[in-house]
């Protein structure tokens, strides 16, 4: 009760959420019914990305924002798993990338033509193999360029170098039980992970050590979820032993007790946050709800305030939140949401009121933008940088985005590519026009090139742990 009794000052007090009206909505798409918490749909200010029902297989839906209205049966999609589809996540530094994790144990990188499908995509830039059990999450890297991770039901989480298709970091003796989420920090230093342990880990992936860990961070056997906040304080939703919804604000460097928790109702669906770093607002949409709460997180007692519900009367099944540099500054819209029905999505937009038709840039600080700070590589190498901002102040113009190349020592190299830009990989035009057999020949040599350079390897291996074992011999 405290937390609604408090009247206090913010400019977030009144924003009210609107649903758009019905011929906005992306109609007839069959949703997935897989059973899984995921949000099932990823936005970005050019494409919604939504996980559809397909038979023998996995596919999502990619349509271009301005395309609504009912969606053709037969309408292209995003379909090389041979799983279910459980996870999608658009390139925070390229609209026209997005990765997919599925029940057939991989993960899967896509590049999407400039305008949108017009054929079905069965051709991924690049699949990354490592996992061996199926992939629920996947999570670009928020400030270096073609870093993403995964994490499976194998309970490992690999970080990978999208941009040669190797696994650089696999964090696999670390949860012991299913991992709920994982959410990276603002500059990509840390990440924070959920698991059905009840423990909530802030993990270095780099040094691979974990820094930071609460047990029963909410007593309840049901699924929780960790987010990383601007401030590096980590944001909780749980459930409590009576099975009520709770959600808590922790500081990682003392994590005995919260900093604040709340209970909130006694439904059963679990909370899916989603955090707008530029106003400090969480909005909790929970799977089986039909509304979104939303709160403002302050440096003030209680750190958690509750600003409003936008209610409906249908049920969500995912939800979308488009980023920052994706939403009208001119109608001071601060947050949309693309809700998935059974069979639709519908966008939610949430607005500041002002009478002024000015920029208002107390509600639109700088944000980031889709500029990486940092290459794979730097990251890798133990370099941190936080997300290049970008004003708002004459709205969002997407630039044109660099085709993601794979340099995969492999049959990749010369492959056409699947749409008309040959340079998707920038392969040479006369060697992607190559035979296929050529490029088996290749594919033999380099395998057996790889396997005599593992022979060499295992044999030095063992090599040296003799000469240790017998050095041991010899300090004795």
């Amino acid at each position: 009760d405290t937390m609604r009794r408090v009247v206090r000052q913010s400019k977030f007090r009144h924003v009210f959420g609107q649903a758009v009206k019905n011929d906005q909505c992306y109609d007839d798409i069959r949703v997935s019914r897989v059973t899984w918490d995921s949000s099932f749909c990823a936005v970005n200010p050019r494409f919604v990305a939504i996980i559809v029902d397909a038979s023998g297989g996995g596919a999502f839906l990619v349509l271009p924002l301005h395309k609504t209205g009912r969606i053709d049966k037969s309408y292209p999609t995003v379909c090389g798993h041979t799983g279910p589809v459980l996870d999608i996540d658009w390139c925070p530094h390229n609209d026209q990338v997005i990765a997919s994790g599925s029940e057939d144990c991989t993960v899967m990188v896509w590049q999407i033509p400039e305008n949108g499908l017009t054929l079905s995509l069965t051709e991924p830039v690049v699949v990354l193999e490592g996992h061996s059990k199926r992939v629920g999450i996947v999570a670009w890297h928020p400030t270096a360029r073609n870093v993403l991770l995964s994490a499976g039901c194998d309970n490992a989480i690999i970080i990978w170098n999208v941009g040669t298709g190797e696994a650089l970091i696999n964090l696999d003796d670390m949860h012991v039980d299913m991992i709920y989420n994982v959410s990276w920090n603002r500059n990509g230093s840390l990440i924070c992970t959920a698991s059905k342990d009840k423990k909530v880990r802030v993990i270095d992936p780099r040094k691979q050590e974990i820094v930071a860990e609460k047990e029963k961070t909410h007593e309840g056997a049901r699924p929780m979820r960790a987010i990383f906040l601007a401030d590096g304080n980590i944001f909780t939703t749980g459930f409590s032993r009576m099975s009520e919804r709770q959600l808590a604000l922790w500081n990682p460097k003392n994590m005995e007790e919260p900093i604040a928790l709340h209970e909130m109702d006694t439904s059963n669906g679990v909370l899916l946050p989603f955090y707008d770093p530029d106003t400090n607002i969480i909005y909790l949409c929970g799977k089986g709800d039909s509304s979104i709460r939303y709160f403002e997180i302050t440096d003030e007692s209680p750190y958690v305030h509750y600003l409003n519900t936008f209610s409906s009367k249908e049920p969500q099944r995912g939800m979308g939140f488009m980023p920052k540099r994706g939403l009208d500054v001119n109608k001071c819209e601060i947050a949309r949401f693309f809700k998935l029905h059974e069979r639709k999505c519908e966008p939610i937009i949430m607005t500041v009121p002002r009478k002024s038709d000015l920029f208002q840039d107390d509600l639109y600080p700088d944000t980031a933008g889709p500029e990486a700070a940092l290459e794979a590589e730097e990251w890798f190498e133990g370099k941190n940088a936080d997300p290049l901002l970008i004003s708002l102040k004459h709205g969002y113009i997407p630039g044109k985005n660099r085709d993601l190349k794979v340099v995969k020592k492999n049959i990749l190299d010369n492959k056409p590519a699947a749409n008309k830009k040959s340079d998707l990989i920038n392969a040479p035009k006369k060697a992607a026009d190559a035979s296929n057999t050529q490029n088996e020949a290749k594919l033999d040599e380099i395998l057996k090139e790889l396997k005599s350079i593992k022979d060499t390897i295992t044999a030095q291996d063992e090599r040296i742990s003799k000469l240790e074992q017998q050095m041991a011999k010899i300090a004795d």
